[in-house]
């Protein structure tokens, strides 16, 4: 047990423990004078004692006020177990979601089906014509669509499916059949768009909705129009974005469904708007929680819709809800293959009371002895629910893991994945942008002791916190999406006080740029297997893996160039930090763009749903390079990574990387630019409340003021500063000292599980050539799938790096 379990004990606790044991002792020796009295007469039959000992283990169960307890019998000794918990959520139908009761819900059903264009739809290039429309305001227009913000009550109070209990009031105003004015429509899952005035014709200002019971994160949209003319060019300019820059004004463009044409032509999401600007919107601005004035922006693009009187979707990603996970997680659930290796199982309800999912996949062929000796590896996504794209991303890998191929069997025989595919639940179903019903962004409440608040991140914590103290955990990375750089990329952490796990922290993103960047051409493919081959394949027993390979050949999108791996404080709270502080050394962030990719042939182009899911595929692949038995991959990303490490000592500090070269690694790092979500730090917003409820005199506590210095004190300043500056940056940081090395050779890794892979692996090439190494790395490899049996000494190049305090 837990040193965290022991200490929790309560005296009611002990009084409990010591009444199980007292019944249990009181059944045995009940047993014991059955069993004596049945020899004594000699009425020993095994049908009969079977019989008697399951009517004890009943008394027994009832008196311990269970129906966990296994009671078996090894040489007449009773054997006490616990049964396993019940096998996950019997999906005879998918639950509704549950809304805060001040939400209003339309009945519509909401389902689109999925698509991938034939080409890749390439970015937005602008003609140098585009304007930006000043925002007219309700002033100067026609509200035609307004809903409450939901925010009647400023906290969370109670949840209900369906949402509010009253009728669904109509949002339309001041429409009629003749004209074409645009009908909106925002009030289902996911759904975010809280008014549309109407400026002219055919131009119309969106505002979106902040996260509920925020005044904050206006980034997602996902709404539906109806009563539009085919041809015509309509404006949209979303008025109160609050992000200085976006990928918008790199030409990424919006997502447009259109019913009609799924119905007729199987066309489903695709990209869309031409005259497309991101701008500073000096009309309007916002307040935040200590009134000070934040700037707004906004997002302008003209639209075409393909038929009259259509149905049609607006969305900033591939929207991927609730009900859409649990109808997968149905489908999946349903398969008696899968069953088998894959166990769902709910791992604890949201604040809402939304059901949290947790899907463990592994081969169950050996025992617990042989279980316990598996990696373990973690995988979460959707903590920011307007991040769709990783749930696409998280998808993928669930595929992947869940097919029939030689690469799925091993690596559910090797490790055991414990992932949860929607970690916030609540905000996808309101159509938040990054934050939960408690009015916070759960990436910054990890640490948290409000498990009654946080329960989603409490609880994983909670279960990670289980699977180190029982088991070697491998890898834990959480998925998320990223509206300012392109690509896909890893943001990770340094061992500041063991430098010799530093390059090897960046080993699986360097793997993981190369399997996602060394791909066949976009028409290689067809060259090498015509359409028959391809059916052929497709009929054959490796379907799954068929397929992935016909999915996946055009990828090209993670960028090494892009991760970043630093500590910072102001991300304490995050997934990657609080796991890495567990004792996951491979403890990453993995940001897929809403954009797309700059790199090799798909460089200037979208990202499509096939996309996303590849990149769970990708990393499935690496996954297994990363514990190959053979070393020589991780050989070559050492060699890559000392030479990347020159590259940067000599262009940013002008430096030739001789033999004991001081350098430091915050001189080489920049910041992981992920967004600023301290102002959703903090308690949950109903504790806020409750507080301010309590002391409403009381004024919210100011810094102490800062006391001037004397001119004679800024002087002396100033030549300190002056000094210092002069000083090589190298000379001024002198503390903790560490060095580490990159080895030249490594020694072959002993066989994962004992057994050969089996697998087809291409090499990888530095410089154009397959070069054979083969040295150790330090014994501290957290990838080691096992200890190498032997070392050799090599020479190898020093790098003294010096650690920030």
């Amino acid at each position: 047990m837990s040193m965290r379990n022991s200490t929790l004990r309560t005296p009611h606790a002990k009084r409990v423990s010591s009444g199980a044991v007292s019944a249990i002792r009181n059944w045995w020796n009940t047993y014991q004078l059955e069993k004596s009295h049945a020899n004594d007469t000699n009425t020993d039959e095994d049908e009969e004692d079977s019989a008697e000992r399951k009517l004890l283990s009943i008394h027994l169960n009832q008196t311990l006020r269970t129906r966990q307890l296994l009671i078996d019998f090894d040489a007449g000794r009773p054997v006490l177990s616990l049964k396993a918990p019940p096998e996950l959520v019997s999906f005879s139908s998918v639950s509704r979601p549950r809304w805060p009761i001040e939400c209003e819900v339309i009945s519509d059903t909401v389902r689109h089906i999925e698509w991938d264009p034939p080409e890749p739809e390439p970015f937005y290039r602008p003609t140098g014509h585009e304007r930006t429309p000043t925002v007219s305001g309700e002033e100067r227009g026609k509200v035609v669509y307004c809903i409450d913000q939901a925010t009647k009550c400023p906290f969370f109070t109670c949840s209900r499916v369906g949402g509010s209990r009253g009728p669904i009031k109509s949002s339309t105003y001041d429409t009629n059949d003749t004209d074409f004015t645009l009908e909106f429509e925002s009030r289902f899952e996911s759904g975010n768009l809280q008014k549309a005035v109407q400026v002219g014709i055919y131009d119309y200002e969106l505002t979106l909705q902040t996260d509920m019971y925020t005044k904050k994160h206006t980034q997602w949209f996902y709404f539906r129009v109806r009563n539009m003319k085919a041809g015509v060019a309509f404006r949209f300019t979303i008025t109160n974005l609050m992000k200085g820059s976006s990928l918008y004004s790199q030409g990424m463009r919006p997502l447009l469904y259109s019913e009609r044409a799924a119905k007729k032509k199987g066309v489903g999401w695709h990209r869309t708007g031409s005259n497309i600007m991101y701008y500073r919107n000096y009309n309007q601005s916002s307040k935040d929680k200590t009134s000070d004035t934040v700037a707004l922006y906004a997002l302008t693009w003209t639209q075409q819709f393909p038929y009259d009187a259509d149905t049609c979707y607006l969305a900033h990603c591939y929207p991927y809800t609730y009900s859409h996970l649990q109808h997968y997680l149905r489908r999946i659930s349903s398969n008696p293959t899968v069953a088998s290796y894959c166990k769902l199982r709910v791992l604890c309800h949201s604040l809402a009371g939304n059901a949290v999912y947790v899907v463990t996949i592994s081969s169950q062929g050996g025992g617990k002895a042989e279980n316990k000796t598996k990696k373990v590896v973690v995988v979460t996504a959707r903590v920011h629910p307007g991040e769709t794209n990783g749930s696409w991303m998280m998808e993928g890998l669930l595929d992947f893991l869940l097919g029939d191929s030689e690469d799925a069997q091993l690596l559910r025989d090797t490790f055991i994945f414990k992932l949860v595919p929607m970690l916030n639940p609540d905000g996808v179903i309101v159509g938040n942008y990054r934050c939960s019903l408690a009015g916070r962004d759960l990436n910054r409440n990890y640490k948290t002791l409000l498990r009654d608040s946080f329960p989603c991140v409490w609880h994983t914590r909670n279960m990670v916190e289980r699977l180190v103290a029982e088991s070697d955990v491998v890898l834990y990375c959480d998925f998320h999406g990223h509206n300012r750089k392109s690509n896909v990329f890893m943001y990770g952490c340094n061992s500041q006080g063991n430098a010799s796990l530093t390059p090897h922290e960046r080993i699986f993103p360097l793997m993981m740029s190369k399997n996602a960047s060394n791909k066949v051409k976009s028409n290689t493919y067809f060259t090498i297997y015509s359409f028959q081959q391809f059916c052929l394949l497709v009929s054959n027993t490796a379907f799954t893996s068929c397929i992935y390979h016909f999915m996946f050949w055009a990828f090209m999108g993670f960028s090494f160039k892009s991760c970043k791996f630093r500590v910072q404080k102001s991300k304490e709270g995050t997934g990657r930090i609080a796991m890495w502080r567990l004792g996951i050394k491979n403890s990453y962030t993995m940001e897929a763009t809403f954009g797309g990719s700059t790199l090799g042939d798909r460089k200037g182009t979208h990202f499509t749903t096939r996309d996303l899911k590849s990149i769970g595929f990708y990393f499935c692949d690496t996954l297994l390079d990363y514990c190959d038995p053979d070393s020589t991959k991780t050989t070559y990303c050492l060699t890559e990574l000392a030479a990347l490490f020159s590259k940067q000592v000599r262009e940013r500090l002008g430096k030739d990387l001789s033999t004991n070269c001081k350098i430091s690694v915050s001189d080489l790092e920049t910041s992981t630019s992920g967004s600023n979500s301290s102002d959703s730090d903090g308690l949950p917003v109903h504790l806020l409340n409750q507080s301010e409820a309590v002391h409403p005199e009381q004024t919210p506590l100011r810094g102490k003021k800062k006391r001037l210095r004397s001119r004679k004190q800024r002087n002396k300043l100033h030549v300190t500063r002056v000094k210092s500056n002069t000083q090589p940056k190298a000379l001024q940081k002198n503390n903790h000292n560490t060095e580490f090395s990159f080895p030249h050779d490594i020694t072959a890794q002993q066989s994962m599980q004992e057994r050969t892979v089996g697998r087809h692996r291409k090499k990888w090439q530095i410089n154009g050539l397959l070069r054979k190494a083969v040295i150790p790395p330090s014994s501290t490899h957290p990838g080691e799938p096992s200890q190498v049996s032997r070392r050799q000494r090599h020479e190898s190049v020093k790098v003294k790096i010096i650690w920030d305090t």
